[in-house]
């Protein structure tokens, strides 16, 4: 796993779970499952340049993150709707713990959004190619990551995807709950999971 993304922004480790990481990886899949790209969630620009401009007049300081609530709402909202099962874990379905560290962290980051905001401005920059392609050019993934769930086969309806390691809830299948997602193509939104214990 390539570990890029900079300590500043993130409290000491606590879990196994990186709350940068998580961060950053839900962004990235956010930002790529917008309308105006992959077309998984109806939002359309929110994470781009469209959503900055309209967000920052009302959110000076912090507007990067109301754009993150407004999508990660929007694309939690729509993996339900795909794929409900509860003893599961996906990118957006989280154990209840490991969503209050990244929510304790995030009242964190909003103090100090500058340290955030390069990371947003490349979201911007995000192509409608290969998702996987987007992790790793943005380090948050490496080749092996990326190699390993080109070779999942969705299910026979093509609405999820089970990732091998059952119950196992750590920084590496946060990575591939993430790159999984490539497993869908535009318009057609594949969720992968966890099976939980």
């Amino acid at each position: 796993m390539i570990r890029s993304y900079s300590n500043a922004m993130s409290a000491p480790p606590t879990t196994s779970i990186e709350a940068t990481l998580l961060f950053k990886l839900r962004l990235v899949v956010a930002r790529f499952g917008e309308m105006d790209l992959a077309g998984w969630w109806n939002t359309r620009g929110v994470l781009g340049r469209l959503g900055k401009a309209g967000l920052s007049r009302g959110f000076l300081v912090t507007h990067n993150f109301a754009q993150a609530r407004i999508v990660f709402a929007v694309a939690t909202a729509r993996c339900k709707e795909v794929y409900s099962a509860t003893d599961c874990f996906t990118l957006w379905n989280l154990p209840p713990e490991t969503e209050e560290i990244l929510e304790a962290n995030w009242h964190t980051w909003c103090r100090s959004p500058e340290a955030w905001a390069p990371f947003f401005d490349q979201l911007t920059e995000i192509k409608p190619s290969d998702l996987g392609e987007q992790l790793v050019g943005l380090s948050l993934i490496d080749e092996a990551a990326r190699t390993a769930v080109h070779k999942l086969k969705p299910s026979p309806h093509d609405k999820s995807v089970q990732l091998s390691n059952p119950g196992k809830l750590d920084n590496q299948a946060l990575i591939h709950l993430a790159a999984g997602f490539s497993c869908g193509a535009k318009g057609q939104l594949v969720v992968p999971y966890i099976k939980a214990r």
